[in-house]
């Protein structure tokens, strides 16, 4: 099934006048699907392998161990939203999605095809690290990540997140991979939970009992700020930008 040219991946919806040319008119449902399932299994790869790698020759250095998480993180965010940006807009993360969805600028159904194959790459993702790393294939995180600082943290990191990508969006979208990757790379820093921002990633991360785990039954409160965020987030873009980003 074509999309059809008035797609628009670089902005989830229909093409509109601030289409940079990008728009691949011939893409399928199928590429884009692929697209986002392959993208966020790169990105937990990255996430998980690096925390791995990290946690092993960082000899206890847990601010080490972070620095080295974070710098792969966001290089290859960089590099998974420049090679896959112009086919399904890289969206890669459900509230990004879920976004684009409630402006109207992507179709329902295909919105719910977008996230379904986040989570499924994110957990495909985290199986064949383990697989490199000669773990377990199957792990449940137990790893302590709760209370009200770092509820408050991915309020804030999913807020943030969506504001770069709509902002970017708006002044400058050939910018948008270098902005999400240098803002997650120093949210790890700046927030107390590390700035997971994506309900897939956090799903995800529950199953790697690792240096990047989160215990299962707390990523559910997670991802309910994490859509927090995105609410906010939405409200802002309206107010500050939503001239701009119109379809």
């Amino acid at each position: 099934m074509a999309i059809g040219l008035g797609f628009c991946p670089m902005y989830g919806g229909m093409r509109h006048n601030r289409c940079l040319g990008k728009c691949q008119g011939s893409c399928t449902v199928k590429n884009l699907i692929f697209a986002e399932f392959f993208g966020v299994g790169f990105l937990l790869i990255a996430v998980v392998g690096s925390g791995i790698m990290a946690e092993t020759l960082a000899d206890g250095n847990i601010a080490l161990a972070l620095l080295a998480n974070a710098i792969a993180t966001g290089c290859m965010l960089y590099c998974i939203i420049t090679l896959f940006g112009p086919i399904s807009g890289a969206h890669f993360n459900p509230i990004v999605t879920l976004a684009f969805v409630l402006r109207g600028d992507m179709p329902t159904k295909l919105g719910a095809a977008f996230i379904a194959a986040q989570i499924f790459g994110a957990i495909t993702g985290v199986l064949l690290t383990h697989a490199m790393f000669d773990q377990s294939l199957f792990q449940l995180s137990q790893t302590p990540r709760t209370g009200a600082p770092l509820w408050i943290s991915e309020i804030f990191a999913s807020f943030g997140l969506l504001l770069i990508i709509f902002g970017g969006l708006a002044q400058n979208s050939k910018a948008i991979a270098s902005m999400v990757a240098l803002y997650i790379t120093g949210a790890y820093w700046f927030t107390a939970s590390t700035s997971f921002a994506n309900p897939a990633v956090s799903i995800a991360r529950a199953l790697s009992d690792t240096f990047a785990g989160i215990y299962p039954a707390h990523a559910p409160m997670f991802i309910l700020c994490q859509l927090i965020g995105m609410v906010l987030a939405l409200l802002a873009v309206q107010a500050v930008f939503d001239r701009q980003t119109k379809v």
